[in-house]
């Protein structure tokens, strides 16, 4: 019965989703924080051709692309983007946990604000 037992608990833990995380906690090498205050965070990401980035999570923002870029950007439970986009493209993003793959052939860099308060939320 124990055994019985444990491998139950041990077949659980493995069908849990990831849990998200903070990209600069769990993916440095791509994410950089610029400057950070209490209403906003302020990352600069950057992937080189090929390069993956683990699943993580980002609070609603605003996306600026620095370079043109190719990108696979994948939700949890959701269906997978790959709509090229431009330098200069400014994006307002939801709150979001993804991965995100460079399906293109030059580094693709970007800066991500990311909202402290929600929305409309006053101080």
């Amino acid at each position: 019965m124990i055994r019985l037992i444990a491998v139950v608990v041990a077949l659980v833990g493995f069908s849990s989703p990831a849990v998200a995380q903070d990209p600069v906690k769990v993916d440095p090498a791509h994410h950089k924080v610029e400057l950070e205050n209490a209403q906003v965070r302020v990352l600069r990401i950057t992937l080189d051709p090929g390069a993956k980035t683990p699943v993580h999570e980002h609070p609603a923002g605003v996306v600026t692309f620095l370079t043109d870029a190719q990108l696979r950007v994948s939700p949890v439970g959701g269906k997978s983007n790959e709509t090229p986009r431009k330098a200069k493209d400014v994006l307002a993003l939801e709150a979001t946990q993804h991965a995100v793959e460079n399906l293109g052939s030059a580094r693709v860099e970007l800066i991500l604000v990311e909202l402290k308060a929600a929305p409309g939320a006053r101080r």
